[in-house]
Parts: C-alpha cells; structure tokens; sequence
C-alpha cells in the first residue's frame, strides 16, 4: 500500500526503542521508551498559500527526524508503524 500525505505532511517510521540501557540492562517492552526520531518515507507537496502558490517543504523522503512526544498521529498499515506529521512538528533534522 502507497501512503501519499496531503499539504505540509510528512510520514515517518519511528526508529526502534532501545532494547538494552547503556549500562547493558535489558529493558522489557512495557518499560521501554517511544522512539522520538524516525525516517520520513514520504512528503506532501507543501501548504497551500492564500496567494494560490505552494509553500516548499524543508524535510524530503530519507531525512532522518527529531519529533515532540506527543507530536503527529499514529497509525499501522500492513504490520508497520507510522506518524504522521506535519512539517512544523518536525524539531529538527538530524544530519551525519
């Protein structure tokens, strides 16, 4: 299935929360935190300006992001994971 985001929204797949503590101990399901950090997987054309014309989206497919907790909304499509965003959620894009 093809998620295709309407305006200024973005999909993300959360990355995976940590299994183990720095200190090396293993963290059950319940006890670990939601992943604040995910991969965009698709981009809407932008937000529609009163003058007619689309406002361009700063984050593209593949950046890898930073989110609020409690940012966007959830949902499942064929098994997977998703939020969905939009653009001025996004607090930052992480670059390597």
């Amino acid at each position: 299935m093809k998620l295709v985001p309407l305006e200024d929204r973005i999909v993300v797949k959360p990355q995976e929360a940590e299994e183990k503590t720095a200190g090396g101990i293993v963290l059950p399901d319940t006890a670990r935190e939601k992943p604040l950090m995910g991969k965009v997987i698709a981009v809407g054309p932008g937000k529609l300006l009163d003058n007619g014309n689309r406002a361009p989206m700063n984050v593209k497919k593949n950046d890898v992001v930073l989110y609020g907790k409690y940012s966007g909304s959830d949902i499942e499509i064929d098994g997977q994971e998703y939020k969905i965003l939009r653009e001025s959620e996004v607090l930052g894009i992480v670059e390597k």
